[in-house]
């Protein structure tokens, strides 16, 4: 059978063929119009490592074969990362908390992940780390931190080395500033890298106790954090806004503190006048043992 079209005269046909065009160019422009609403800075051409948008499109880990999940634990607004091997099931786990243990356990069960290695990028101040008591559920679980952090673990990290889980890595990067022992690791094909305290969304962790330097910590992002591809997932220890993930790209152009010049960032980095953290007077003691003190 004959389409309708094909059984009316050239006039019709041509005004039908132009409705059906102008119907779908408007669909198409509405559905780029929502996209950017919800969305805002993506482009119609999706590429979702270049995409800018935070707020509304929390992006996760494309790397092929790789498990990610990002998890929160809200009292000190720290993010604790799992990543794995989708084969192998050989974990890491990134900056975990005393408070939620038995939440990411669970998970690493139900995901029938073996747990390698649990990894801090700093000696932190405002809460507990579970990595000690983690170590005594877990069976053949080792703990990381900075061997420059003061802390013990069973394994001490330094510049350029990898922590491996199955066909995966992650590369250390010593980020100094905040504390003497921070470090940022990146993915071995430099697509995503967990800042830990020397990055933040749009901010950067403070330098006014701990071995606190702006100058390091000024150094250490430029050189370090901002040297990496501009589509470089940005994923912090911390976040009290409920951002999830930023781009080193969007950080070189937007973040308020280190776009500054040096002796800027100083002036501002010096006058913050923050109360001390709540739980440093707890937090650091246990996490310079691994966590288990008085635990």
């Amino acid at each position: 059978m004959c389409s309708v079209i094909s059984r009316v005269g050239p006039v019709q046909r041509a005004l039908a063929v132009t409705l059906r065009l102008k119907a779908s160019t408007e669909g198409s422009r509405y559905a780029a119009s929502e996209s950017r609403r919800f969305c805002p800075g993506l482009s119609t051409r999706f590429d979702p490592l270049r995409a800018t948008s935070r707020s509304y499109c929390s992006r996760m880990a494309l790397t092929e074969g790789l498990l990610f999940r990002q998890l929160f634990e809200s009292e000190s607004s720290t993010y604790t990362y799992l990543l794995a091997d989708t084969e192998t099931k050989d974990a890491i786990l990134i900056d975990p908390v005393l408070e939620t243990i038995d939440r990411d356990l669970k998970l690493v069960h139900e995901l029938g992940l073996n747990l390698k290695v649990a990894v801090n990028t700093h000696c932190h101040a405002d809460h507990i780390t579970s990595t000690g008591l983690m170590k005594k559920r877990l069976v053949g679980l080792k703990s990381a931190i900075s061997k420059f952090s003061g802390a013990s673990a069973d394994i001490l990290l330094s510049e350029g080395d990898k922590i491996s889980f199955g066909k995966h890595c992650l590369i250390v990067r010593e980020t100094p500033g905040h504390t003497d022992g921070c470090v940022a690791l990146v993915s071995g094909d430099q697509s995503m890298v967990f800042t830990g305290d020397a990055l933040l969304i749009r901010g950067c962790g403070r330098t006014d106790f701990q071995q606190g330097c702006p100058e390091k910590l000024y150094t250490s992002v430029h050189q370090k954090i901002f040297t990496l591809p501009e589509q470089c997932l940005v994923y912090p220890a911390h976040d009290y806004l409920g951002q999830t993930v930023s781009t080193v790209g969007e950080e070189r152009k937007f973040n308020p503190r280190l776009t500054k010049s040096l002796k800027e960032f100083v002036n501002i980095m010096n006058n913050l006048n923050l109360p001390k953290p709540k739980k440093i007077d707890v937090s650091v003691p246990a996490n310079l043992v691994c966590g288990v003190h008085q635990v």
